[in-house]
């Protein structure tokens, strides 16, 4: 059987502090910030906005944190992993948002595993395309998510530059009272409007 997976795309985990999670990794460890994902109404009714927000760790590996506006911490644990223990009262959303993600080069590689999944006793449970990646899903025989992703087409500098202001007004919304992702948006808008000054035109003839 070939061996289609090519690394980790990106390890995702919870976080109820996203202006701390944004200081450890991007400012003390000095991993940039790749990309962002607002989405407002996504998924069943009770599910939150949420922002899923993704570090570059190098050797194109990525470390993925979602943050999802007005759900408060679910308990405290002294020791060991915050999130390791859930009980009943735990959304799914936030189950699932702690998982694998491995990366595959192509579709055919990517229908390759969907194909080995649903012929098993794990078969794929949903398979989603999302901005810059398509991606199947299934839980392992432990209970853990696996996502197998592939990429759609490759991430622009414009992108980057929009994950960068993202995040910025992420930390600055997070940080006050009763954050929300339409406060995020209207908080990004001003960093644009205040900005683009100062931001060089593109060279003429050139499209993004």
């Amino acid at each position: 059987m070939d061996h289609l997976v090519n690394g980790v795309d990106h390890a995702a985990f919870p976080t109820f502090d996203p202006a701390a999670t944004v200081r450890f990794y991007r400012d003390v460890l000095g991993f940039p910030v790749v990309h962002s994902i607002c989405a407002a109404g996504w998924g069943p009714e009770d599910h939150p906005d949420f922002i899923h927000f993704f570090f570059d760790i190098g050797n194109d590996d990525r470390i993925a944190f979602f943050y999802y506006f007005g759900v408060q911490p679910f308990h405290a644990r002294d020791r060991g992993d915050v999130y390791a223990g859930f009980g009943p009262e735990v959304p799914s959303y936030f189950v699932n948002s702690r998982h694998l993600a491995l990366h595959v080069d192509s579709e055919d590689d990517l229908l390759e595993y969907r194909r080995r999944l649903d012929a098993s006793a794990w078969p794929v449970e949903m398979q989603v395309q999302h901005e810059t990646i398509e991606s199947i899903y299934t839980h392992d025989p432990n209970g853990y998510m696996v996502e197998l992703t592939r990429a759609l087409r490759p991430v622009t500098p414009q992108e980057d530059l929009d994950a960068e202001l993202t995040i910025e007004a992420l930390v600055e919304v997070a940080s006050g009272p009763e954050p929300t992702l339409a406060k995020l948006l209207a908080r990004k808008a001003e960093l644009i409007v205040s900005r683009a000054p100062g931001w060089a035109p593109e060279p003429a003839g050139v499209r993004s």
